[in-house]
């Protein structure tokens, strides 16, 4: 985490990228974007043709990153339950973020698994920000208590 770069920057992934809630897939995807930052674990961009985009609905929640932009969030619904503002993306991102306009990245937190290659990752800490702490990150990271003014 401490070698990746500042201002962050987003490339392409080709690590195999899933999130399975309730025993539903909603999304798998080898076509994602990843945004790099020191003192975060990745955050993962997936295209909207990877997701089951009849499970999000908009929230009226939005953000702003000094990096990429205005987030505008979604709501995730699967079965009864409802996950709310757990995905978000960049409908018109900075210029270095453009691959990514329109692709959603999730909050792993609330759901059942989130894998990276085959495995469960650990959500970043501290619930504001979205990274994937998988076997490829080493930390310590963002988030964690003390962490605020890194």
């Amino acid at each position: 985490m401490w070698n990746y770069p500042r201002p962050a920057i987003c490339e392409p992934s080709n690590r195999r990228i899933a999130i399975i809630h309730r025993g539903i897939t909603l999304l798998d995807t080898s076509r994602a974007w990843r945004t790099l930052e020191t003192s975060h674990p990745p955050t993962y961009y997936i295209p909207p043709a990877d997701v089951a985009m009849d499970s999000l609905r908009p929230n009226s929640r939005r953000s702003l990153c000094e990096w990429k932009g205005q987030a505008r969030y979604w709501d995730v619904l699967i079965g009864e339950e409802t996950l709310r503002a757990a995905a978000w993306s960049y409908a018109e991102p900075t210029p270095a973020f453009t691959p990514i306009r329109d692709y959603l990245a999730f909050y792993p937190e609330p759901f059942d698994r989130c894998l990276v290659d085959g495995q469960t990752i650990t959500p970043q800490p501290g619930q504001f920000y979205g990274g994937w702490i998988s076997q490829y990150e080493a930390g310590p990271f963002k988030g964690i208590p003390g962490s605020r003014f890194w």
